[in-house]
């Protein structure tokens, strides 16, 4: 076959991928192996690629291809989550355009248009995963809507219903208006905001004295249900048993008295709106307060803002503060930063809002998950540092909101059966309810059209809790053969920003459904932000098209880009610079392979001995190399590991070994060292082939005509062999020969095809055994081993060892002496003034310990170098 001059990565990837899928390489089925398994962290549905994926999922790809290398039953489960709120806002943008009002809409309705949606963009990330090279079980797509996944969430709500964990309760939520539904407290991001602090004066009734609060959201004050003081504020006492009027609205409210109230902040009153706030419900509670919520659930004004009813909160918020003005019941404005409760998905800012919801207890949950990470060690977190964050979570629990009010997930297996909050039966199905019901009531003549099932939803990470467990049937079916053969499942790799969301819950389904850990290890990633240190994202218009860059570097050169500056756990700097090394790195490798395959063997030819001993060493070198990656994979430091495998190829193999066994220009190599270094190709591409498989399988697949069962995905991870270190190390010491014989050559001009002399007095005993690879290396006429210094020869030093190469007239001896004394007197007066700072004895006691090292290796390094110059200048004399 002919190999094409340059490595066209488009065409390749897409010939390899459709190889691999057409053999199924990627599918797996339990067999006797071990097992090694993923499941990816589904993506949502509504997504495309971006480089949060793209980093995610290489990661993956390389530890899935490690793994199948190494012999092992390699699963990657991938699939997408139906993301509650992200979605639902997705289609019901759509249905607006078309002029539909969702709420014009059944449920049923609904869905239909929802699944619409999702068949037709729902499959777009995964696709676009493929390109990257993701090797996963395509098989085994999930959907966390899909019929058995949700017969396994409604199978758990019901069970836990019944273990007394779930409950129904009239709680203070955070309220997305914009979406409509109650958020978890996980999902609220709390950002600073540049607002104001109003102090609005409230009439005293039966007096004309005020009082003064002071509050960031005066539209509030409409649903006041008290001013509430501290009793030990001697400031206020007048204040006591007397009653306050609301602005605008004229109610009559009282003053209360409570500890609660920082005597520091504001004015020392405090207004009360338990509706509106977590700690004045609380409140309310307490004193027996009236509860009136002024909002709709868009955040619009309802009845109880009189005529801003209908206005949107932040309109009123500016309209009561004329208003206010206008009355006279404004004392100041002030500048105030707060922080600021917004949706994670949409934005919007958050409002407190009483609401019947359904929680799930999570403190006695939580214990099994706690010591699993910070005490039995059964789930280890890369990095470590992650476990402090992870410990305040779980210690500090909350019992988790689990409802949405929303049309599109699953919905909650609760049916009414009455009017009253209470009247509910839990069950998996509306006959199973119907039963219940009948026995609750006592009434038999109860049909299924009596029961109204609850219209909320569950929560999004209700369902991909049970990830590891629900993609192979662990919850409908606990003793299958899948669960039992691929749980534990081995690593996950996702962000830390969903490190309580998702990881957290899932290690508590997994011991409260499997009484083990859903995965060992855990690799945390780091987020991916520009060179400015800027989190990518949309708005900023900082995030390149994934799609594209995998089009100009090829997926390759893209994965090693990412992966070479991810070290685990810390923020990537996204350079696209890096892409292109890691394209250039391939270029370099495919080069190397032309330059290999070009060559004509000839096994009549014996092999030389430089030959010989140079792939001796870099077996050894490789094996060494091999080892120092595997170190790197067992701690997750993939970055290091892609590092170690791109200085071996591109140092060792392609700059000094290909170079040493090369053959003369048109002359033919020894048939020995053409398959030695056939075999050591492979290998490296064995190595390489989690990081770069597209242009590793196509290499692969030129070297030699290969079966289906012989592809490079499915071949084995090279084997251990004896490592000789002192091989290793005298082929270092021979490497700064050879850049001393280089050197001199550049630096006296001397063409390297002219053969020179050269001779050593070799005070550091070194072995003759790298001595043909330098002599080819230097192109030596002959390499002598001598007891004293030659006159008349340049000369240089490695270590005690002093090399030299006669003149023999190819230089100007005098021009030579000149140039040499100039080097000599430059570095005898660079000496002195390092000596100089060094003789100071404050500088040495008061500089940093570096500082002062680095100025005594500068006086060492100077010295040697004027010892070399005079000895050089003494053999021209």
């Amino acid at each position: 076959m002919e190999i094409p001059s340059k490595y066209n990565a488009l065409s390749v990837e897409k010939k390899w991928y459709n190889y691999w899928m057409e053999h199924n390489y990627f599918h797996s089925t339990p067999d006797d192996r071990e097992p090694y398994t993923i499941v990816i962290p589904p993506p949502n549905v509504t997504g495309i690629l971006h480089m949060g994926h793209m980093l995610n999922n290489t990661i993956q790809d390389v530890l899935i291809r490690r793994a199948r290398l190494l012999g092992k039953n390699a699963c990657w489960v991938p699939g997408t989550d139906h993301a509650s709120i992200a979605t639902e806002a997705k289609v019901v943008a759509k249905l607006k355009a078309q002029g539909i009002d969702k709420n014009d809409l059944t449920r049923d309705e609904f869905l239909k248009h929802a699944w619409d949606w999702t068949h037709e963009y729902g499959g777009v990330i995964l696709e676009q995963l493929k390109k990257l090279g993701c090797s996963c079980d395509w098989d085994r797509t999930k959907f966390t809507m899909d019929d058995d996944m949700s017969e396994a969430v409604i199978k758990v709500f019901v069970d836990l219903y019944n273990k007394g964990l779930i409950y129904r309760g009239y709680r203070m939520v955070n309220w997305d208006p914009e979406a409509k539904t109650t958020l978890s407290d996980e999902e609220v991001e709390y950002v600073e905001k540049q607002g104001k602090l109003y102090y609005v004066k409230y009439n005293i009734e039966d007096s004309n004295k005020t009082l003064t609060i002071a509050t960031t959201r005066p539209e509030t004050i409409l649903g006041d249900s008290a001013i509430c003081i501290n009793p030990n504020d001697p400031r206020h006492k007048n204040l006591k048993g007397k009653k306050a009027i609301v602005p605008i609205c004229n109610r009559v409210i009282p003053i209360i008295e409570d500890d609660y109230v920082d005597v520091e902040f504001g004015t020392g009153c405090l207004k009360v709106t338990p509706a509106h706030d977590e700690n004045d419900k609380v409140l309310g509670d307490k004193h027996n307060l009236e509860i009136i919520d002024i909002f709709n659930e868009d955040a619009t004004l309802n009845s109880y803002g009189l005529h801003y009813g209908g206005q949107d909160r932040f309109e009123v918020r500016k309209a009561i503060v004329k208003e206010l003005e206008s009355l006279g019941q404004i004392e100041k404005i002030e500048d105030y930063t707060n922080r600021v409760g917004v949706s994670e998905r949409t934005k919007a800012i958050i409002e407190p809002r009483l609401s019947d919801q359904w929680f799930l207890k999570m403190t006695d949950l939580a214990k099994p998950a706690l010591d699993a990470v910070l005490k039995n060690g059964e789930v280890k977190l890369f990095p470590k540092k992650f476990e402090n964050t992870y410990r305040h979570w779980m210690e500090n629990i909350r019992d988790w909101n689990i409802s949405r009010q929303l049309l599109w997930g699953q919905q909650i297996p609760a049916y009414y059966y009455g009017d009253g909050k209470e009247d509910f039966v839990v069950a998996e199905t509306i006959q199973e309810a119907l039963k219940l019901a009948q026995s609750k009531t006592g009434n038999s003549e109860l049909e299924t059209s009596d029961l109204k099932q609850e219209t909320d939803a569950l929560d999004t990470w209700f369902s991909s809790w049970l990830w590891p467990i629900s993609v192979f049937d662990g919850i409908r079916y606990p003793e299958n053969e899948e669960i039992n053969y691929y749980y534990p499942t081995n690593d996950l790799v996702t962000g830390p920003d969903i490190l309580f969301f998702w990881v957290a819950r899932m290690i508590v389904a997994g011991y409260e459904y499997r009484g083990e850990r859903p995965f060992e290890n855990v690799y945390l990633t780091g987020l991916v932000r520009d060179k400015q240190r800027r989190k990518m994202s949309k708005s900023l218009g900082n995030s390149p098209d994934a799609l594209k860059l995998i089009e100009t570097y090829g997926a390759d050169g893209v994965r090693v880009g990412l992966l070479l500056s991810s070290a685990a756990g810390n923020d990537l700097l996204f350079d696209e610079d890096l892409c292109q090394q890691g394209k250039q790195f391939a270029n370099k490798i495919w080069n190397a392979f032309r330059l290999i395959k070009g060559w004509e063997v000839d096994a009549s030819i014996e092999q030389p001995k430089s030959s010989k001993i140079a792939l001796e060493w870099y077996e050894s070198k490789f094996q060494k190399t091999i080892e120092e990656i595997e170190n790197h994979f067992s701690k997750y430091r993939l970055s290091d590991a892609l590092m170690a495998t791109y200085k071996l190829i591109w140092d060792d193999f392609a700059s000094w070994l290909l170079e040493i066994i090369k053959p003369a220009y048109q002359k033919p190599i020894d048939k020995e060292t053409y398959d030695g270094i056939i075999r050591l190709f492979e290998n490296n591409l064995k190595i390489l082939h989690p990081f770069m498989p597209f242009l590793t399988e196509e290499i692969w697949q030129y070297i030699d005509e290969r079966s289906p069962e012989q592809a490079l995905i499915i071949s084995r991870w090279p084997d251990k062999k004896a490592i000789n270190d002192i091989l290793i190390s005298e082929f270092d010491f021979a490497a700064e020969v050879i850049s001393g014989i280089r050197n001199i050559r550049k630096q006296k001009n001397i063409a390297f095809k002219d053969a020179i002399s050269f001779s050593v007095v070799n005070n550091e005993n070194t072995a003759s055994t790298f001595d043909e690879v330098i002599v080819k290396m230097g192109n030596l006429k002959h390499f002598d081993y001598v007891k004293e210094p030659i006159d008349g020869a340049l000369t240089f030093r490695v270590k005690s060892n002093e090399y030299f190469i006669p003149i023999e007239g190819s230089i100007d001896v005098q021009a030579e002496i000149k140039k040499l004394t100039e080097e000599l007197n430059y570095t005898e007066g660079f000496l002195k003034s390092v000596q100089k700072k060094l003789s100071n004895e404050r500088f040495v006691n008061n500089a940093p310990e570096q500082v002062v090292a680095s100025e005594k290796k500068k006086e060492s390094d100077a010295l040697a170098k004027i010892e070399t110059i005079k000895a050089s200048l003494e053999s021209l004399n």
